[in-house]
């Protein structure tokens, strides 16, 4: 049975700190150094939800979770309202089931319902195919790289950044949020 897509809860945070933590410590699919603590990525979370963005969980049959993904202002200024970034985050060992397809999918089918009009992904490092790959899937097209504007573990880091219309797009003025 396929992993139940649903929305992220407070019982949750703890599978969400574990997984993002892995990113944080071994990866580069995030620039943050220190690994938040639960109560951080509960706050985080809260703050999200509470401003009207969606938080989904992809949940197994056993109740473990096996990845998470939300959308979140694109960036602060009230031009962008309309705009949201999406993360997506798999478990260690779960990459390429399906599941970060199956995150996406639902996260960019909630954002057209609550009218926004274009997501972001901002990847870190064009070596990233997989998430390059996903997220070509799912109708995202390569915005451009932005050469050495991060630094971690010890090198410099790229990153990528796609963009992908939902709903009308930017071909009808927006309905007011």
């Amino acid at each position: 049975m396929p992993a139940l897509l649903r929305d992220a809860t407070a019982a949750d945070v703890a599978a969400i700190t574990a997984i993002y933590a892995i990113e944080v410590r071994e990866h580069v699919n995030t620039y943050e150094y220190d690994v938040p603590d639960e109560a951080e990525m509960a706050r985080r979370m809260d703050a999200i939800v509470g401003a009207g963005y969606p938080y989904i969980v992809a949940q197994e049959p056993d109740g473990t979770i096996a990845g998470y993904a939300y959308a979140s202002s694109y960036r602060a200024r009230l031009g962008y309202r309309m705009t949201v970034e999406n993360s997506v985050y798999v478990a260690a060992g779960r990459q390429g089931q399906g599941i970060g397809a199956a995150l996406l999918g639902r996260l960019i089918a909630m954002c057209e319902e609550r009218g926004f009009r274009q997501m972001i992904a901002v990847i870190g490092e064009p070596t990233n195919t997989a998430s390059i790959r996903l997220h070509e899937k799912f109708g995202f097209q390569l915005v451009g790289i932005f050469r050495g504007i991060a630094w971690k573990h010890g090198r410099w880091l790229d990153t990528v950044q796609m963009q992908r219309p939902l709903g009308a797009g930017n071909n009808e003025p927006p309905h007011e949020r």
